[in-house]
């Protein structure tokens, strides 16, 4: 991988790092999401349709998110631009204007925040809905089919969970075959469709460095990516060679930050070795840049 090409999925990233601490929508979900609608590429184009950037936001779902937050993140400009017809068009008549709009799909940290939003908007309607809290798998759902999709489509896996999906989405199963057929032409259940994309989002995180599951429950936190360490008994190389739990490691890495000893006093490992703040660990490097984008550094 080449140095342009880290620094780039390092830029992506931090701005969907910035994106769930400022919307509190989960970063493991955000970054699952990401790496699956554009392996982390913050100028994808869809061949097939209007979808560009990080999260492929098609114009019109692009037009309707900045319309209604934009203002909120510094660009009243674009939502004063919007305008929504009365059959529900989102319209710029300024061409210059639309076309920058719809440009800003390919900047990283435009596109996760609205990405975000957009989240948190379907999360606490389908909470509303649904009487129970939402998980990373339904709000990719609502991403998928829509929020009125997502919501039949949970509603009947609820009651029904072995019934077929291509007979409740006829279209999006004649656009999407593979996600509502198997090989063999068999008809996925809702419950096989369902688990099909917690895993898709899990492996996306995965691939994109999430420390955590996608599909779980939304903790509404971006520390849930530092939780992840903290919370369990993996065993882990320190960059000392020393092998301690992850709990240790997120220490060591707050004392290389230098924000784990208020007092002054010398930070060391684990071990009782002193850590020298100006050489962090590469075993580190990736903690401490979730943290540090944590404090919007």
């Amino acid at each position: 991988m080449s140095v342009t090409s880290v620094n780039s999925r390092a830029s992506v990233q931090t701005a969907i790092a910035t994106a769930s601490r400022k919307t509190g929508i989960d970063f493991n979900y955000l970054l699952g999401q990401a790496q699956v609608e554009s392996g982390l590429k913050a100028d994808a184009r869809a061949g097939t349709s209007s979808a560009t950037g990080l999260y492929q936001f098609i114009e019109q779902s692009w037009l309707g998110v900045v319309k209604q937050h934009g203002a909120e993140h510094g660009l009243s400009w674009a939502a004063d631009s919007i305008k929504q017809t009365s059959n529900g068009r989102y319209v710029v008549s300024d061409p210059a204007a639309r076309t920058a709009i719809l440009n800003m799909r390919s900047d990283p940290q435009t596109a996760a925040l609205m990405a975000a939003e957009h989240a948190s908007d379907n999360k606490a309607r389908l909470e509303d809905s649904l009487g129970r809290p939402a998980t990373g798998t339904d709000l990719y759902m609502a991403h998928f089919l829509g929020l009125g999709g997502a919501d039949k489509f949970l509603s009947a896996m609820a009651d029904s969970p072995d019934r077929t999906g291509a007979g409740m989405f006829p279209a999006a199963a004649r656009a999407n075959r593979s996600v509502f057929y198997a090989s063999n032409g068999q008809p996925r259940t809702l419950s096989e469709i369902y688990s099909r994309f917690a895993g898709k989002l899990d492996q996306g995180a995965a691939a994109g460095g999430a420390t955590g599951a996608a599909s779980d429950g939304l903790n509404g936190s971006f520390d849930a990516a530092a939780r992840a360490f903290t919370d369990g008994d993996n065993e882990v190389v320190l960059g000392n060679g020393a092998v301690d739990n992850d709990r240790h490691w997120v220490q060591n890495t707050l004392a290389q930050l230098n924000v784990s000893r208020p007092d002054g006093a010398a930070a060391t490992d684990p071990l009782g070795r002193r850590i020298d703040p100006l050489r962090p660990t590469p075993e580190n490097a990736r903690l401490a840049y979730l943290m540090l984008a944590n404090l919007g550094a």
